[in-house]
């Protein structure tokens, strides 16, 4: 604002007393909106503190849904700090296509390897119910001759640990070295195919056990969607698929068939819980992932076992080539297809699938894309939840539910997935309900 030093009430040269309040007046509303300029910036400031530090916990761990946030330092200490104990529900993870059990060091804020000292199976169970399996899930564990490159140390038992019934987790200490480390199978050998294309273009499976986990859902008698089997009780499928149809009793699951013939003549196996992401957005498909526990735990055989989920370390890049298998149209728009299809697809890398002529940008995080751009091969309406599936180290890993895409096989428009890697936290600490 200009200021005004032209007094028009007398004749001659302006007052000089006049002049100096023109200065005032100007600059108070100068100051007044620098101050409230200081004060939006500060308001904003405080809001960007709060949601990245306590909204999004920046600094440390969430727990769970009670949005309690916990200092990194707290995590894995011995003590339950989180009001549903997830504090203590992620101290071990399984890393690498080996399964080497690993846990979290809270005093150095690290992942270590576990030493074999002072181990024997019910240790190996207690640790599988720990990460969110079943005592009942625990197969085997095996000692890893160590690796010179574990700089970060390893982690072992203190010699009071004497039984199962106690939390593994309060019973470590850092250790600098020892001869083996220890690998940890909590899934019922999980990712064994028995054979020695929503999908389009590819091809009928004819082999029972090709795809033991592969799972048809059903409402009132019909193939709704697809699922996977990761334990004997528990279903990964897509949030979509149950969002609306959330009773556990509107669902049964058939496990080790190939045609919806023989699966309309079977009992099946009816469900107890539903569980889908509380982020996912149907509108975007964001989070679209859930999970099924069923009533009694599948019998495993040949043709019923489940798939392994990723652990940590396990990394699939494009252009690698992976699965999808379904009951799904063979065409867009068209029925469900009576015989199990599967087809081969590659993965996109996230930077194409979010290029303008592809997804212009909806592929988030939590997303993966798989297919093929000039279209031909392509999962379809009636395979939503099923697996996107990847082979390592003569394991099959389920990377992907499958979840939505523009069309069926159209060019340009690849498959889009849920990311299970992504996932992981929420997938166990769901399944220790």
């Amino acid at each position: 604002m200009p200021i005004n030093t032209h007094h028009t009430a007398t004749a001659g040269h302006p007052h000089p007393i006049s002049a100096h309040r023109g200065t005032r007046k100007s600059r108070c509303p100068c100051i007044t909106v620098a101050l409230i300029v200081v004060l939006i910036i500060l308001g904003v400031a405080a809001v960007l503190v709060w949601y990245f530090v306590f909204e999004k916990c920046m600094l440390g761990f969430m727990c769970g849904d009670s949005r309690t946030c916990l200092s990194s330092s707290n995590w894995c200490d011995g003590h339950h700090d989180c009001p549903g104990g997830e504090d203590k529900a992620t101290c071990f993870r399984l890393y690498g296509s080996n399964f080497l059990l690993q846990s979290f060091s809270s005093k150095d804020q690290t992942w270590k390897p576990m030493c074999s000292d002072r181990w024997d199976n019910n240790i190996g169970k207690t640790i599988c119910e720990h990460i969110g399996y079943s005592r009942n899930d625990y197969i085997s564990s095996g000692e890893i001759s160590m690796d010179s490159n574990a700089v970060d140390g390893y982690v072992r038992l203190k010699s009071d640990y004497s039984s199962s019934d106690q939390p593994v987790y309060k019973y470590l200490v850092n250790s600098s070295a020892f001869r083996f480390r220890f690998s940890l199978c909590c899934a019922l050998d999980c990712g064994r195919s028995g054979d020695g294309t929503r999908i389009v273009g590819g091809q009928t499976v004819t082999t029972r056990g090709r795809w033991p986990w592969q799972v048809s859902l059903h409402v009132a008698g019909s193939h709704q969607c697809g699922g996977s089997i990761i334990t004997p009780s528990w279903i990964i499928t897509a949030a979509h698929c149950v969002q609306t149809l959330s009773l556990p009793s509107q669902w049964t699951v058939y496990a080790g068939y190939l045609t919806l013939t023989e699966m309309y003549a079977a009992s099946g196996s009816p469900v107890s819980r539903i569980i889908y992401h509380p982020g996912f957005d149907s509108k975007t498909n964001n989070n679209d992932i859930a999970l099924m526990k069923l009533l009694t735990p599948l019998k495993m055989s040949t043709n019923v076992g489940p798939v392994c989920l990723p652990n940590a370390g396990v990394n699939f890049a494009a252009p690698r080539q992976c699965s999808i298998t379904g009951w799904g149209a063979v065409r867009s728009g068209g029925p469900a297809s009576e015989q199990l299809q599967e087809a081969t697809v590659s993965l996109i890398d996230r930077s194409i699938c979010n290029s303008r002529q592809v997804y212009n940008g909806h592929i988030t995080d939590n997303m993966i894309c798989a297919g093929k751009l000039e279209g031909g091969v392509d999962s379809c309406q009636g395979d939503s939840g099923g697996p996107l599936v990847i082979k390592e180290t003569s394991l099959w890993w389920l990377i992907g539910d499958t979840s939505w895409g523009e069309g069926c096989a159209f060019r340009n428009k690849p498959g889009v997935y849920g990311n299970v890697t992504y996932f992981l936290k929420w997938i166990y600490e769901q399944m220790q309900v």
